[in-house]
Formats: structure tokens, C-alpha cells, sequence
């Protein structure tokens, strides 16, 4: 572990700190480099690795340009400014997922997407782990890919980024979805097609592809070489999945009858979808369909997606935390909009990415009484929406809460939904979160 590291790997948070421990535990030294001053892992690769060089503050370019290989994680783009001057034409680019997918013995079912893929890729797990099959979910969700290696796996579920996506080159999945496109990171991608096309990738080698056709951006570009399964909210046909409505609505494969809505945990039209492609993806993998079907009778949802608070006084108080782009905060008011019998309070506003908030004026229009605003965002959005609804702005979470009770009334709900990360305010979405759960749990 004393040679010369020729390895350097750039970003010390979680899958920077795993892609560390993947090369000690070959005995390959590293260095490590990341532009924080204090990356989040920083006293934690001291203290378990003191041997290995850590530079902060920046990427330091000879060290760089003596790399074979450098190893980015998710958050460092591939033409980042520093890299492009650095390296050469023969220095190898790669990510964790690249290194996981060199290792792995066992079939992968890949997801990815705008939004819901967190949800999508914890229920497809349950599903695999209650047909008993060893089972690791991880990726961008949880546990850094390659940590999951230590473990003896007969099938891994993870949920990839574009990011992660840029630099894999290997993986193989044994079926791979991207489970819906909505503009997203457009501070990191030039376009929505660019986004796109980074999502993609995920088909690259894959065995089967589970596609959206309620998404025309999606159903239009299937490679026609792979085997592809479709799911959506109208009537399937054939092999895919879908809704049938006989005396009530019920989800379908074919003609083929499974469960009825009402048997679903989950709750609101996105959730619907999601348990479609949960099922499109768990029957292209071969997983026995009794035992999707009990986990959709159980799975109550992750934590900060449409997370069901607190009624008070008539008002349903929903924690969307999660939803950090406006392609999420319109799957949020979409797909809740039967769940109540008044209008939403939307709670908006943070770090806006250089997102596109016009597609959000209709559906507030439509579903909204009030937005309340928050963050750095909260003037554009204020400009967009503040001539067609009342809009009020907070300076923290705490003054939000207390102006979406002012402006409910009965049968209305209370929906935190920002459309934008949370880093002007939060360590991230899931403080900002529990802190409005804690808030709202404390109304009197």
C-alpha cells in the first residue's frame, strides 16, 4: 500500500469513501482528491485509511495528470473544467457503478428515472426478498453499489443517477427501466436530451427493458433489438401491464386480473404507476407474481414521497420532501388530486437548478388554493405564479407551516412539494423533511 497510487479518486462522500475501500481491500493504492475543504467523509477515510493521500480544496492538477484512472463520483461531471485540462487521451473515466459492474456474479435490475425510482427500487427488493432470493439494494439509493459486494447476493436492485450512468460502461442488466423523463440537473446537462441520453445508457447491454408508454419521450426510443415489457394507466395489452376496470379499477397484466386499487398501500395515480412497473420489472426478472402482489398489499411507501403527516383540523398535512424537481412536484399534485375533497396548499421554493417552473402554472392553477414559498427560488416561482393564485412568501420552514394553516380550510391538504433541492436551507431533502414533520406534529 506504499506504492505510488496511480488511481485517484475524486469525491470523498459516501461511494467516494466505498470506491477507497473497494481498492484497499485489493491491496491497489489511491489518492483522493475533492474541492471541499471538509468533504463529509473526510475524518472517516483518516481514521480507517491513514495511509492514503487526501488533497481538498480542489483537484489538484498534477496530481491528476498522472492518474491512469480516475474514479468520479456522481457529482463531478465528466467535462468538468479541471479534468478536461488535466488528463490525457489515454487516462481511463469511470464511477463506482462501473467498478461494481466489473465484480458482480449475480443479475441486476437497474432503475432509473426523473422521479420515483426511489419508491420503485426499495418495492421491487421487497418483492425479490419475500420470494426468499438474496437480494442487495443499494445505488443511488442507500448503500453505495459497492458495498454491497461484501455480501452474498443472488440478485442486486439499484437505482442509478444520470450521473452514475455517465461513467458506467459495463453493467449488463438483466432487465433495466427509466421509469419516467421530466427536466432535471439542467445546471449540469445543456439540454433535456442530454439528460436523456444520459439516462439511457442504462439499456446499454441490457437483457430485457421495462418502458413507460404513457411517456411519449420514453416509448418512442426503444432499442428494437432488446425484448421490452411495457406498463401504463390505460388497458394493457398482451404481455404488459396496465388497468382494467371491471366493477372497480384493477391493476392487469394482459387480460389477466391481479389486484384490485383498493388492496394498494399506496396512494396517489404516480404510486399506481410505480406498482405497475414494480410488477413489469419483478415478472421480467422472474419473480413469482403471489408474492409481488402481497408486497403491494403492504408496502406503505418511502419516507418523503407523498408521506402521509397528520390530519388537523380537517387538513391532510403531506410530507413531498423528496420531490425535487418539478417533473416530481407534478406527479405529487397529479396524483393526489382525488385523495381530498378541496384544494391543496402548496409548500415550494429552494435551490431551483436552472429548472423550467412554467409547466407547474396550470397544474397549481388547477389543484392549488395557495403556494407558500420558500428558499432561493422563491422570487422566480413568486414571479410565475403570483398573478393567477395568492402567494406567500416565508424566510424558513417554521413561517411556511404557519401560513399553509392560515390558508387551509376544511378538506383541504397541506403538500411540502418543493420542485427544488434543498441546500440553501438543508444538509438535504430528508432535514428538510423530518423538520416539517416535526413542525406540522407540534401544530395546536
Amino acid at each position: 500500500m506504499n506504492d505510488k497510487p496511480n488511481i485517484v479518486v475524486m469525491g470523498l462522500g459516501d461511494s467516494g469513501l466505498s470506491v477507497i475501500q473497494y481498492f484497499h481491500n485489493k491491496n491497489i493504492p489511491v489518492a483522493v482528491v475533492d474541492s471541499r475543504i471538509a468533504p463529509p467523509k473526510l475524518s472517516e477515510c483518516r481514521k480507517l485509511y491513514p495511509n492514503v493521500p487526501v488533497y481538498t480544496g480542489g483537484f489538484p492538477k498534477e496530481i491528476l495528470a498522472e492518474a491512469s484512472t480516475l474514479v468520479l463520483s456522481p457529482g463531478i461531471a465528466v467535462d468538468h473544467p479541471d479534468i478536461r485540462s488535466a488528463v490525457n487521451v489515454h487516462t481511463e473515466i469511470i464511477g463506482d457503478i462501473e467498478l461494481f459492474a466489473r465484480e458482480i456474479q449475480a443479475p441486476v435490475i437497474a432503475i432509473t428515472g426523473s422521479n420515483g425510482k426511489s419508491t420503485l427500487t426499495t418495492l421491487v427488493g421487497e418483492m425479490a426478498i419475500r420470494a426468499n432470493i438474496p437480494t442487495r439494494v443499494g445505488g443511488n439509493l442507500g448503500i453505495p453499489a459497492l458495498s454491497l459486494l461484501e455480501q452474498n447476493a443472488e440478485l442486486y436492485v439499484l437505482e442509478l443517477s444520470s450521473f452514475q450512468l455517465e461513467t458506467t460502461y459495463s453493467l449488463h442488466p438483466k432487465v433495466a427501466t427509466i421509469l419516467n423523463i421530466s427536466p432535471d440537473h439542467l445546471d449540469r446537462y445543456a439540454s433535456l436530451d442530454a439528460y436523456y441520453l444520459a439516462k439511457k445508457r442504462i439499456y446499454t447491454g441490457a437483457e430485457q427493458i421495462v418502458f413507460n408508454r404513457d411517456e411519449p419521450y420514453l416509448s418512442c426510443d426503444i432499442p428494437i433489438h432488446i425484448p421490452a415489457v411495457s406498463f401504463g394507466l390505460d388497458k394493457p395489452s398482451h404481455h404488459n401491464y396496465g388497468l382494467i376496470h371491471d366493477t372497480e379499477l384493477q391493476l392487469a397484466k394482459g387480460q389477466e386480473r391481479l389486484l384490485p386499487l383498493s388492496q394498494l398501500k399506496l396512494f396517489g395515480w404516480h404510486n399506481v404507476a410505480n406498482a405497475l412497473a414494480a410488477l413489469a420489472l419483478g415478472g421480467a426478472a422472474g419473480l413469482p407474481m403471489d408474492k409481488m402482489l402481497e408486497v403491494l398489499q403492504s408496502f406503505a411507501g418511502l419516507a418523503h414521497r407523498c408521506e402521509w403527516v397528520r390530519e388537523y383540523n380537517g387538513v391532510q398535512w403531506i410530507n413531498d420532501s423528496k420531490g425535487t424537481n418539478v417533473g416530481a412536484t407534478l406527479a405529487a399534485l397529479h396524483g393526489l388530486a382525488a385523495d381530498i375533497p378541496g384544494k391543496w396548499i402548496l409548500i415550494a421554493g429552494g435551490v431551483g437548478k436552472n429548472a423550467d417552473f412554467s409547466p407547474l402554472k396550470m397544474a397549481v392553477a388547477k389543484y392549488c388554493r395557495a403556494v407558500v414559498l420558500i428558499g432561493e427560488a422563491q422570487d422566480e416561482l413568486y414571479a410565475l405564479l403570483g398573478s393567477s393564485i395568492p402567494c406567500k412568501r416565508a424566510n424558513s420552514l417554521q413561517v411556511a407551516v404557519m401560513l399553509a394553516k392560515q390558508c387551509a380550510q376544511n378538506g383541504d391538504g397541506v403538500l411540502l412539494s418543493p420542485a427544488c433541492a434543498s441546500f440553501d436551507m438543508f444538509a438535504n431533502f430528508a432535514e428538510r423533511g423530518e423538520i416539517f414533520k416535526a413542525l406540522v406534529q407540534e401544530l395546536l
